[in-house]
């Protein structure tokens, strides 16, 4: 695709940024306005507050409304299915006291006009989010930004909807940040890109784009002050690249490698119904990560044995109560029906006591990484956990179900979680309520303490399964979240391999199935490592498992097992890097 040429000279620049789904775009940019960075603040009369009050109440009817027509348009529509569940965010937080009412009280107060006061505490409730630990979570901050960003253009009398795409050319599109509502104007109007100053791998941004199947770098922090409208680009989101003004090598080059990414997609989905299995006759399950019940659709579309690791948290978002045991149930068992018949994970939420949150208490963490969190947390308040075993317990009679408890480290909190779900069990046998008696309960193994401790969790425990994330993050001492030490986070650390290795064999030889959750389970390079250290069960996103099936399909277990182990004996970065090339060039 030659893109047009402009009559007059621009610079070529490269933007580095993390890359949030798969693929290449070559396209124009098409610039998205900001309207809550231009919000100005101004004194308004003691008279006058009760017009400002009635401005504001008036957004928030506007914004509901549209809320309420995007409802209306998906109904019959083949958006994915993401995008509803995101509107259900987006309303609780539109009708949350912090956001309806808090800016009034501000207004009143402070006489101050309405797009300051509830800038201001947007600004207050995105603090509290980014002192979250888990990354998913943090980043949900972005959805109360973006529904202020609708309340606060809806205070200029700015349209929300985004401007129609030119047909003429591919577009991609360039925000600081976008919207779940957004996203059903993207499925309009065909945008071939994502590109954001903010957002990470989990943002909204990122599981939109890839549930679209386009390309999207986000955190490219500048990106919207630096790109000009209508400039040529090339967004990479393998590499987490965005070309701005590309001359007509690079472009050549990038053309010829967007060609044979279209025939390698084309060429996967005949993988879709093809079962995993090496060359040496070893048959690998290959699970799905989800967020949301929704994700099932694409668990099915891309062959899943199954869902490995459904995160629970999401439940617990944006609100000012804590969900019932109903909410829970329904959501749960739309996901265990949704992949009919093949077994779904869930993990026990796993969020922290370094914000406070409705039933959680008020202990602030300076350290929540090592605080109050996951089974530590569940265990900290019985009524919250008995309440969503509950419902996971109500669930697996729809369907195969299994309980994973994260962040385990003793035996103390295997025996005390065992209690928990044998009481729920026991109430839901008094109540007359249906239940798999049977349901497995594993642990995930994302703390060394785990690992060196595995041999009891194997005895004690069904099944378990790695969260490598967490493992690289308290092996090294990193936190991966903080920039400024972001680059030592590393898979291929010779103490995070021989962790890894270790408790997929220790669980292997104790008979205990075992799986890899993290990241690292997603990662190409990665697939015949963990092969050779003896791991038959990988979970990850839905978009990445027909590249990792080929993978398998092509491996020797033998091959794997000859270089991993050989690997495992050296602690020289530069030779595991060499042996892994060697073995993935097979």
């Amino acid at each position: 695709m030659n893109l047009p040429t402009e009559p007059f000279f621009k610079i070529s620049f490269v933007l580095h940024g993390v890359a949030a789904a798969p693929g290449i775009a070559i396209a124009r940019a098409q610039l998205v306005s900001h309207a809550t960075l231009e919000v100005a603040h101004y004194d308004i009369a003691p008279e006058q507050v009760d017009d400002e009050l009635a401005r504001f109440d008036t957004a928030l009817a506007t914004v509901r409304a549209e809320f309420e027509a995007l409802h209306e348009r998906m109904k019959g529509d083949d958006a994915p299915a993401e995008f509803g569940a995101f509107l259900d965010v987006h309303w609780m937080i539109l009708t949350d006291t912090q956001i309806a009412k808090e800016p009034k009280r501000l207004i009143a107060e402070q006489h101050c006009n309405a797009e300051w006061a509830v800038t201001q505490q947007m600004k207050t409730l995105v603090e509290q989010f980014e002192q979250f630990e888990d990354p998913y979570l943090r980043e949900r901050s972005h959805d109360v930004v973006q529904v202020v960003e609708r309340i606060v253009k809806a205070l200029m009398g700015r349209p929300s909807e985004l401007p129609v795409i030119n047909p003429l050319h591919a577009t991609a599109l360039i925000a600081h940040d976008l919207s779940p509502a957004d996203a059903i104007h993207f499925k309009e109007s065909a945008f071939a890109a994502f590109v954001t100053d903010v957002g990470g791998a989990t943002s909204h941004t990122a599981i939109v784009a890839r549930s679209l199947g386009i390309p999207a770098v986000v955190a490219l922090h500048n990106a919207r002050s630096l790109i000009r409208e209508a400039e040529s680009l090339i967004v990479d989101g393998d590499n987490g690249l965005v070309i701005v003004n590309p001359d007509q090598h690079v472009l050549a080059e990038y053309e010829l490698k967007q060609s044979g990414q279209r025939l390698e997609r084309k060429k996967l989905t005949r993988l879709v119904a093809t079962r995993a299995v090496t060359l040496d006759g070893t048959s690998i399950d290959l699970h799905a990560n989800i967020e949301l019940p929704s994700d099932a659709k694409a668990c099915i579309e891309n062959g899943a044995d199954g869902v490995g690791l459904f995160r629970s948290e999401f439940l617990f978002l944006h609100r000012d109560d804590l969900p019932t045991e109903d909410e829970q149930f329904e959501s749960y068992r739309a996901v265990v029906t949704g992949l009919q018949g093949r077994p779904v994970t869930i993990r026990t939420f796993d969020l922290g006591a370094d914000k406070r949150m409705p039933g959680l208490g008020d202990r602030p963490s300076d350290n929540p990484a090592l605080g109050l969190r996951a089974i530590r947390l569940c265990l900290a308040e019985p009524k919250l956990f008995m309440t969503q075993l509950r419902a996971i317990l109500r669930a697996s009679a729809f369907g195969r179900l299994r309980i994973l408890i994260p962040m385990i480290s003793n035996a103390h909190e295997v025996t005390q979680t065992l209690g928990f779900i044998a009481r729920a069990k026991a109430e839901l046998v008094r109540d007359g309520i249906a239940f798999d008696n049977d349901v497995p309960v594993g642990g995930m193994v994302e703390i060394p303490a785990a690992v060196l401790s595995l041999g009891y969790f194997a005895e004690h425990l069904d099944f378990l399964s790695i969260g490598t994330n967490d493992l690289i993050q308290y092996t090294l001492a990193i936190d991966r979240t903080d920039d400024a030490v972001a680059h030592l986070y590393d898979p291929l650390h010779p103490a995070v391999l021989k962790l890894v290795a270790q408790a997929i064999r220790s669980a292997n030889k104790a008979n205990t199935p075992i799986a890899v959750c993290g990241e690292m389970a997603g990662e190409l390079r990665l697939t015949r490592l963990l092969l050779g250290f003896g791991l038959r069960n990988f979970s990850m996103h839905p978009a990445q498992l027909l590249t990792i099936k080929q993978r398998v399909l092509t491996s020797s277990i033998a091959d794997c097992e000859l270089v991993a182990n050989r690997i495992l004996r050296t602690d020289d970065p530069e030779k595991i890097i060499s042996a892994l090339a060697k073995l993935n060039a097979l």
